[in-house]
């Protein structure tokens, strides 16, 4: 039963990248990142569609969107040099505790 787990990760690191080469590509001026985006998302919603196979979409969307939420917030701060707050760190855990709840109050197939 961890298979899709795995193709959900997968699919949330897929979008991550998918998300840093939006930025890479600076307004698509940048032919390498511009491309990567596409490819990136393209695998990342395979990923996903498998991955809904055997997770709840609500569930596995919650966690592909805020997982992926979070880390780019995280990418933001430490690579591309954007501000950091206590209200930013507020944020970012309170999605984390928004996916963990909604997973825990979650049905078992």
């Amino acid at each position: 039963m961890m298979q899709p787990w795995v193709f959900l990760a997968g699919a949330i690191l897929l979008e991550v990248a998918g998300t840093t080469s939006m930025k890479l590509s600076e307004g698509f001026t940048r032919p390498l990142p511009s491309l990567l985006l596409f490819f990136f998302y393209a695998l990342s919603f395979t990923s996903l569609t498998f991955a809904l196979n055997k997770i709840d979409v609500s569930h596995a969307y919650a966690v592909w969107s805020g997982v992926g939420t979070a880390l780019i917030a995280v990418i933001g701060i430490c690579f591309f040099r954007e501000t950091f707050s206590p209200i930013k760190m507020m944020s970012i855990l309170l999605i984390i505790i928004g996916v963990v709840g909604l997973n825990m109050c979650g049905t078992k197939h």
